[in-house]
């Protein structure tokens, strides 16, 4: 179910606090040259050229268990298990002893360590699907779809040569035998249609004396295909988990066996910084730079 806004509790813009909490034991991060345009190119990706030292060591210095951190591939790893072999999907991944019946993986990490990351690396955290009052006489509700950057999702499994290969998670996520729409009865082989799932970053729940609580950490919730509220990581839109309306199962064809130890790869769309315009300049008389040869 969404969560409406009589069940939660705003979380600070961007999670400033828990980007500061999670990082305060580690000063050399606010000496590292830490901008976005250090991590980053004009697509998703290996940076390909030398990473910031200093910010390197500093990040491999957090202590973020089953969570790993590389700014030169700008993605992080996150230590996982196969869990599921046959049946209906409503996550790709979950936290250990929660939705193991209805994910690909699991995951022991806390999705709260999983969000300071994606911050730490430049992805801009948004909100998880909601129900807001319209304020009129009849009492309706509206729903509101889900925001945050964009993440692509990946399994890492090692190839038939022995090297670990990246496999978009839709690989391995088929149409549900039990879906009566139109486009699955036409093709029933056709494939998930993305492995880019949105930065929603769950939601802070709580008031009073004492730190507030990390939803995700609590439900399991972590990358979803369903709506639940809550969720880390979630598809754009709105999608019922009513059990007739689950669209999508898994593809086991690939799967290594149920208890395998596989990385979730999590990488962030990040764009170049903006450079700063001053005040007295215009965009449309900027001259640029001249190309160096």
């Amino acid at each position: 179910m969404i969560l409406n806004t009589q069940e939660r509790r705003k979380k600070p813009a961007g999670f400033v606090w828990l980007w500061a909490a999670l990082t305060m034991p580690c000063v050399a991060l606010c000496a590292a040259d830490f901008t976005s345009e250090a991590l980053s190119a004009n697509r998703p990706g290996p940076a390909g050229g030398a990473t910031n030292a200093p910010l390197q060591s500093a990040l491999q210095q957090l202590n973020f268990p089953g969570v790993t951190i590389n700014a030169q591939e700008r993605c992080l790893d996150v230590e996982s298990c196969v869990c599921l072999h046959r049946g209906a999907l409503e996550l790709v991944a979950c936290t250990k002893g929660t939705k193991e019946h209805e994910s690909i993986v699991a995951i022991r990490a806390k999705p709260v360590h999983i969000h300071a990351a994606l911050l730490l690396l430049g992805a801009k955290a948004g909100s998880p699907a909601t129900r807001q009052p319209l304020g009129d006489p009849a009492g309706r509700w509206i729903d509101i779809p889900p925001s945050g950057g964009p993440v692509d999702v990946f399994l890492v499994l090692k190839g038939e040569d022995g090297k670990m290969v990246e496999h978009p998670i839709s690989d391995f996520i088929a149409p549900s035998n039990r879906r009566f729409d139109d486009s699955a009865s036409a093709d029933q082989e056709a494939r998930f249609p993305t492995h880019t799932f949105l930065f929603a970053g769950s939601i802070l729940y709580g008031g009073g004396p004492g730190p507030r609580r990390y939803l995700s950490d609590q439900s399991g919730h972590v990358i979803s295909l369903v709506t639940f509220g809550d969720e880390l990581l979630c598809l754009a839109a709105i999608h019922s988990q009513d059990n007739d309306a689950l669209m999508w199962q898994v593809n086991a064809t690939n799967l290594p066996a149920v208890g395998s130890k596989v990385t979730l790869r999590l990488r962030p769309h990040i764009l170049p910084a903006a450079k700063a315009v001053n005040a007295d300049e215009s965009p449309s008389v900027l001259v640029p730079e001249p190309v160096q040869r």
